[in-house]
């Protein structure tokens, strides 16, 4: 995950992916777990609603399917409103219908991340920086010789391996002796951007339109400083670039004023780009999370994760809890 200090992340609920899929499950389970985690550890949160919106008469059948199936996947307090409902709640909104998420929100991943750090050394582990992985060996008797890089290299020994380096998975995975080139996936770089508000947005609750292919689309959120911040686009790139061109900004615009067609004329700030390690080219069907075990790979003792893009941070309580029940 590509988080930057003190950068706020939406909380997803589970309604747009198969029933029955990693990423469905993942998502409802883990954001349970998610709320619970960031309230017993005082990590700032704010459950404001989500409502994704048809912004034309032809987008209406889609967000009815995307309600349909966010109650298969037992998704929870989920409302299906019409235009003048949705309007009733964001006065400012063009909807000719829309989905309400009372349960999405907003928190502070740094905070999270070290709550999570906080839990690890509680329980006698440490969280090393500054010291890639360059490769593991499967030791005869079981368990791992793990070779770290770094000013301080060294070579560590472990009963197991969990390998989850989002955008170096693939590249990790074959520096694991015996791990079968056949089980790498291939690596997309879907690179999204995003621009904020230099004035004050009227809405109080996220807004998301319908997904496009491959992604969620450009959605509205407040931060939890009161920041408005749009994104992200999606654009497959071939390298890390992490810049945001401001000339994206007309576009954006055009974009936006779907949903608010009362945005200000050049109200747009670049703001910050992610990376997000896909599994699936441009075109191609998005592939569920990928949890690789010995029975993909033959490696025991080894899960090596893939794909882990939207939405893994919402889904990480429930994904960690699934890792240690298959190596347990």
């Amino acid at each position: 995950l590509h988080a930057e200090p003190r950068l706020q992340r939406t909380g997803g609920i589970g309604l747009y992916y198969p029933t029955g899929s990693l990423k469905a499950r993942f998502c409802v389970e883990g954001r349970r777990r998610l709320y619970a985690f960031l309230e017993s550890h005082k990590v700032e949160h704010w459950k404001c609603g989500k409502l994704v919106v048809a912004t034309e008469e032809a987008e209406v059948d889609r967000i009815e399917a995307i309600f349909q199936q966010g109650v298969t996947n037992d998704v929870e307090g989920l409302d299906h409103l019409m235009g003048a409902q949705a309007r009733a709640l964001e006065p400012e909104l063009n909807a000719h219908s829309a989905i309400l998420s009372p349960e999405s929100g907003v928190f502070d991943s740094h905070g999270y991340m070290l709550a999570l750090q906080g839990e690890i050394e509680d329980a006698g582990g440490s969280v090393v920086i500054s010291a890639p992985f360059e490769g593991a060996t499967p030791l005869p008797g079981g368990g791992f010789e793990v070779r770290v890089g770094g000013e301080g290299a060294m070579t560590v020994t472990s009963r197991l391996l969990v390998t989850a380096p989002g955008l170096s998975s693939q590249v990790v995975a074959t520096t694991i002796e015996g791990y079968p080139a056949t089980d790498i996936p291939p690596r997309h770089l879907g690179k999204g951007v995003y621009f904020r508000l230099t004035g004050k947005a009227p809405f109080n609750r996220l807004i998301y339109p319908p997904p496009i292919p491959g992604a969620l689309g450009t959605h509205y959120r407040k931060d939890l400083g009161g920041q408005a911040v749009f994104g992200p686009d999606l654009v497959y790139v071939e390298t890390e670039d992490y810049s945001v061109d401001p000339a994206k900004a007309a576009d954006f615009e055009r974009y936006i004023r779907r949903f608010w067609p009362g945005l200000p004329d050049a109200a747009l700030t670049p703001d910050y780009a992610g990376i997000r390690p896909k599994l699936h080219g441009p075109g191609e069907t998005q592939p569920d999370f990928q949890l690789h075990g010995a029975e993909h790979h033959g490696v025991e003792g080894l899960m090596a994760l893939f794909g882990i893009e939207s939405p893994g941070l919402t889904s990480s309580l429930a994904i960690g809890e699934a890792v240690a029940e298959a190596l347990s």
